[in-house]
């Protein structure tokens, strides 16, 4: 087998090419129309890169008989590919992307009340912080993952979840704006990895040294590499999860840290209700 067969799709998926199409061409197009420093282009690229190969090559089918090459797959649609794709900050060049019509309105439904809503609480930091721990924990489930990995529809929305939920975290994470207009305190940013490494490393490392096959299922289906032991393939799976992961989460709290520097040297915003208090009593 070729490495180029590798990239050949296991499971041939026109919806989510025309995802990855839809999004490079509005970068391509936002890209050309306002300025992209190349390490945001650079960034973006990759990212997208690494989310197709996760989800769109013959790595799938690895991930299907093989525990370490399942959980190799999550920590790429969980922290690497969203952390290096929102550090490209691609909103601006994406929204750029679109035809002025729909750019529109875009800003109008923005402002709507139904997006509002929305906004609210998919935005919700808190919500954003469940999610992204709930998205790798849940699936984690013996008897969950047992049925996740025998049925493909829901096989499929494991692998969005875990790919939806880690995009909104760096999303977060890695907003560089004051608050407000940035949902989270910049402070908030740099404490968040902390809290929500410490479930994954404690499930990551109960994997680890667990002495009995936690995943039989990948038996069942037949293991992809047949000399690697049942016991070294859980316990490289919960390293991945532990080691790799950790480090990656620490990486996103060190940039958020900048962050928070970077806004701390900036002169203080007055609130528009007080400044105009401020300016009535000059006058008077």
């Amino acid at each position: 087998m070729s490495l180029l067969s590798l990239l050949d799709p296991w499971e041939p998926s026109f919806s989510l090419v025309a995802i990855f199409v839809v999004a490079a061409v509005l970068f391509a197009r936002g890209s050309s129309r306002i300025r992209i420093s190349f390490a945001r282009r650079a960034a973006f690229w990759i990212g997208l890169a690494l989310f197709y190969i996760a989800l769109h090559t013959r790595l799938d089918y690895y991930a299907e008989h093989q525990f370490f090459i399942h959980r190799l797959q999550h920590l790429v649609l969980h922290h690497l590919a969203p952390l290096i794709l929102m550090a490209s900050y691609p909103g601006s060049a994406l929204r750029a992307g679109l035809p002025l019509r729909w750019r529109i309105k875009l800003r109008r439904w923005q402002h709507g009340r139904p997006a509002r809503v929305i906004a609210a609480v998919v935005f919700n930091p808190a919500f954003i912080s469940i999610a992204f721990v709930v998205s790798v924990v849940f699936w984690l489930i013996p008897s969950v993952q047992f049925v996740a990995m025998l049925d493909w529809r829901i096989y499929r929305f494991m692998n969005w979840s875990v790919a939806i939920s880690g995009l909104l975290y760096w999303w977060m994470l890695l907003d560089h704006r004051p608050f407000p207009p940035s949902r989270t305190r910049p402070g908030l940013r740099v404490l968040s990895p902390v809290i929500t490494m410490t479930p994954q490393i404690l499930v990551g490392a109960i994997i680890t040294f667990s002495s009995r096959d936690l995943y039989p299922i990948f038996t069942l289906c037949g293991r992809a590499f047949t000399s690697v032991p049942v016991t070294l393939d859980q316990s490289l799976g919960g390293l991945i999860m532990w080691v790799p992961a950790g480090v990656l989460e620490a990486i996103g709290a060190m940039m958020a840290l900048r962050h928070l520097m970077r806004l701390s040297t900036l002169p203080q915003r007055v609130p528009v209700k007080r400044a105009t208090k401020i300016t009535s009593r000059t006058a008077i």
